[in-house]
């Protein structure tokens, strides 16, 4: 009964785990940088293959999936950087 309970509390923490990081923001203009732009897409294709893999692992994925999501976001950041960059050499 105790390993039960434990299992559905693991579960309920992973589900809010998940639902606590945020998907990456597309937020660079695709008519300025396209490539940007492009990247940022793929960043968010990968994030939700990184959450469907968790699901299909019930959550199982010992931290990896996690801190992956975490390099996504990182990468976004990055990315929107750069396009801010851009901007102001740019005008």
């Amino acid at each position: 009964m105790k390993r039960i309970a434990l299992i559905g509390m693991i579960a309920g923490l992973a589900v809010f785990a998940t639902a606590a990081a945020q998907q990456p923001v597309r937020d660079v203009s695709g008519r300025r940088h396209p490539n940007l732009a492009a990247a940022q897409h793929l960043v968010d294709q990968a994030y939700k293959r990184v959450v469907a893999a968790q699901q299909a692992n019930e959550f199982d994925l010992g931290g990896h999936a996690a801190r992956a999501k975490e390099l996504l976001d990182q990468a976004n950041a990055e990315l929107k950087q750069a396009a801010e960059t851009s901007n102001e050499h740019h005008h």
